[in-house]
């Protein structure tokens, strides 16, 4: 096979033959002398070799500087350059174009540079740890965070994640928390785990947070808030009593007794008989905060679930707007309690104003949402909904809403309390997954 720069001698020796072809004959046969026909036609066959000559340079001179250009982007090198001359040449337009392809490939090489700068700063001052393994489960990047956690001093770029002791957590749920014990210490960690390509490889991107500390912390203010809480209530049975009993005490010790003496006992043992029987409420919401078991989830129909629940309910008339049909797998006991918790609230407050109280059911993307509405005041405290023992009502144990709460967040979802937009009232609504 020809070489390239041969074959295009060829097209060009071709194309620019056939119009000396078409002359030679005609000067051939004119009237003009041997000698100037010879003559003319010499000159025409070396004009033509020469613009031959010519043509061939230029154009394998265009084609070396497209070469060039073209490896050069091929290499990376964006910087390189082709002078451009006549807008009227179409190779100096086949040029310009290259060079503003040059031009958009560097800048888009400047910002894919920035931004991978600005990952990896990221990555190395985050007080989080990332690592990526590879379908063999092997560790090919980690920021500075991970090999702290992993320890400096171990060489970990290629270890597997068994050797790690991270195997776990590149297998069941992608979003959980997790207990690890790394280079002898244990720690509970909020993993999250993604897979991404790289080479067109698969990876798996995995992220640990350490929350332990954080954890510790609230901890330590959840028991400061339910020491207070208890002391409040202790103290306001424990100081009546003592009061009354010491007054008892010294009442018995007066002789001669008074004439009502036997009265004034009665009465100080009633009252202490109602603050210890306030003492055993108290005692017994604790005991059922302490005791939500964990979810028996099984096929739950909503419809029969609501109607239930509002057929409990003989206070307060209670207006049922209806929903689809749906069936979502939760405990049916829990959700019927929570229901019947958020519908005391909305019955009381209906109660109190007059006004009637809904409740209806929809979905939402992968969620149920089911709203509970009354016409009451509001709410008069939002920062303390949820804080257990915490009640504005005068026979209130607190508790109602924290336990639908964790009823909630137990089947995965969540309850919102709010004002309602559209007039006066309360709005509560329960989420949860529809599968």
């Amino acid at each position: 096979m020809r070489p390239a720069h041969h074959r295009l001698t060829i097209v060009i020796a071709v194309s620019s033959l056939l119009p000396t072809l078409i002359a030679v004959p005609a000067l051939w046969h004119s009237s003009l002398g041997d000698t100037v026909r010879i003559a003319s036609i010499t000159a025409l066959l070396v004009l033509w070799l020469v613009s031959l000559l010519y043509i061939r340079a230029r154009s394998r001179y265009h084609l070396r500087t497209l070469s060039n250009l073209l490896a050069a982007l091929r290499e990376g090198d964006f910087s390189f350059r082709a002078r451009e001359q006549s807008r009227s040449d179409p190779f100096s337009e086949v040029i310009t174009e290259l060079n503003l392809l040059a031009d958009t490939l560097r800048q888009q090489r400047m910002e894919d540079l920035e931004a991978t700068a600005l990952v990896r700063e990221v990555l190395a001052e985050i007080d989080v740890a990332v690592f990526a393994f590879d379908a063999s489960n092997r560790l090919r990047q980690v920021n500075h965070a991970g090999e702290e956690l992993l320890g400096s001093h171990r060489a970990v770029i290629g270890a597997t994640a068994a050797d790690l002791g991270l195997e776990s957590c590149l297998s069941g749920d992608p979003a959980r928390t997790v207990q690890l014990e790394i280079d002898g210490s244990s720690s509970r960690w909020e993993m999250r785990r993604g897979a991404f390509r790289q080479h067109g490889r698969p990876n798996q991107l995995l992220v640990l947070s350490d929350v332990s500390r954080a954890l510790h912390a609230e901890e330590l203010a959840a028991w400061k808030r339910m020491i207070r809480v208890i002391g409040h209530e202790l103290n306001n049975s424990l100081a009546p009593i003592t009061s009354l009993t010491g007054s008892m005490e010294r009442l018995v010790r007066r002789d001669p007794l008074p004439d009502d003496w036997q009265s004034d006992i009665v009465r100080g043992f009633e009252v202490i008989a109602s603050r210890v029987e306030a003492l055993n409420r108290f005692m017994t919401d604790c005991s059922r905060l302490a005791k939500i078991p964990e979810p028996t989830l099984a096929p739950v129909d909503i419809a029969d679930c609501i109607h239930r629940v509002t057929e409990l309910e003989q206070r307060h008339p209670i207006r049922i707007l209806g929903g689809p049909g749906i069936t979502v797998p939760a405990d049916q006991d829990q959700i019927e309690q929570a229901l019947i918790n958020l519908l005391h609230n909305a019955v009381e407050a209906g109660c109190d104003d007059g006004g009637p109280v809904e409740i209806g059911w929809a979905e939402d993307g992968r969620w149920l949402e089911i709203a509970i509405r009354d016409e009451g005041s509001g709410i008069s405290d939002p920062e303390s909904l949820f804080i257990p023992f915490y009640t504005t009502k005068t026979e209130g144990s607190g508790i109602g809403l924290f336990l639908c709460r964790q009823i909630a967040e137990a089947h995965g979802g969540t309850v919102l309390v709010r004002d309602r937009e559209d007039g006066s009232g309360c709005e509560a609504i329960l989420k949860i997954p529809l599968g």
